[in-house]
C-alpha cells in the first residue's frame, strides 16, 4: 500500500509540472535548438509578474531565445544567460539601467548568442559549467538560468536618449568582445552556456525610455536530463529499459533457465 501511494504522489507531481513550449503573458518566450526543436518548459512557479520554469538541456546543442512581444507598444527586454547580460557580458541584475533589446509591438525577435561586436554574436550552446561563458569570469552565481525582464516604453512625445538601449536584433555594442574560454579542466554535473561560434548579426541604436519596473520577469532553469530526473521534474527511470516490453512481446514459450555458475 505504501509503495502504491508513493507512485501516486509522483504521478501527481509530474501532472502538476505540465509541459509547454512557450511561457509568458507580456511576452511569448521559447527556446529553440538549431535542429528546430522547441524545448519543453515545466512550470515551477507562476504569478502575474514572475514566471519560473524548468527546461531540459542537451549537451552540445546550439540554441536561440525566441521572443514575441504581445503588447501594443514597444518593450525593452533585459536578457541574461547564466547571470550575464547577453549584450554587455556583465553581471546582470535585470534592471532597466542595463543594456537591453527593444522589440516592436506584436513583433518577434530571436537572440542566438553573446554580442561581441556591432555586427557579430557568438552562439549560445549548452555545455558543462567549466566551459561556460559565466565561469570564465569566475561567476557561477546564476548558472543554468535564462532570465528575461520586460520593461514597456514610457509614452512620451520626445523619448529621452539612452545609449545603453538597443533595437533587436540590431543593436550597437560599445564594449570590447568578451575573452575566450580556456579552463575546461573541472568536471561538472550542471549545465551552462558556452561562448560559441561567431555569426553575422547587424545592429543599430534606437531611442528608448523604459519604465522603472518590469511588467514581467521570466526565469528558465535548464539542467541535464539526469538532474531533472533526480528532481522529479520529468518522469524517467535511470535503471529501467523500456525498449522491450516483457508482457507484450512474450512469445508464449518457456525459455531455458539461465545457467548456474
Amino acid at each position: 500500500m505504501k509503495k502504491l501511494l508513493s507512485v501516486c504522489l509522483i504521478v501527481l507531481m509530474w501532472a502538476g509540472l505540465s509541459a509547454a513550449a512557450t511561457i509568458g503573458d507580456a511576452l511569448d518566450v521559447s527556446v529553440v535548438t538549431d535542429n528546430g526543436r522547441s524545448i519543453p518548459f515545466y512550470t515551477a512557479k507562476v504569478r502575474h509578474d514572475l514566471k519560473k520554469v524548468y527546461a531540459e538541456a542537451v549537451k552540445g546543442d546550439h540554441y536561440r531565445i525566441v521572443v514575441r512581444n504581445k503588447l501594443n507598444r514597444r518593450v525593452g527586454v533585459v536578457i541574461a544567460v547564466d547571470g550575464r547580460n547577453i549584450i554587455s557580458g556583465k553581471k546582470s541584475w535585470l534592471k532597466n539601467t542595463e543594456r537591453m533589446y527593444v522589440i516592436d509591438p506584436y513583433s518577434t525577435n530571436e537572440f542566438s548568442g553573446w554580442r561581441s561586436a556591432q555586427d557579430k554574436v557568438n552562439r549560445f550552446y549548452f555545455t558543462d559549467v567549466p566551459d561556460s561563458y559565466a565561469a570564465a569570469f569566475g561567476d557561477e552565481s546564476a548558472m543554468g538560468v535564462i532570465a528575461l525582464a520586460v520593461f514597456p516604453e514610457i509614452q512620451r512625445p520626445q523619448p529621452i536618449r539612452n545609449d545603453s538601449v538597443f533595437r533587436s536584433p540590431n543593436e550597437l555594442l560599445r564594449d570590447k568582445p568578451a575573452p575566450s574560454l580556456q579552463d575546461k579542466s573541472r568536471a561538472s554535473e550542471s549545465a551552462g552556456t558556452g561562448y560559441g561560434r561567431e555569426e553575422y548579426s547587424p545592429s543599430y541604436s534606437v531611442q528608448f525610455d523604459p519604465e522603472k519596473k518590469a511588467v514581467e520577469s521570466i526565469l528558465i532553469k535548464y539542467e541535464w536530463r539526469k538532474t531533472l530526473c533526480k528532481m522529479n521534474i520529468i518522469p524517467c527511470c535511470g535503471t529501467c529499459d523500456y525498449s522491450y516490453n516483457r508482457l507484450w512481446e512474450n512469445d508464449g514459450y518457456a525459455p531455458p533457465p539461465p545457467r548456474r555458475r
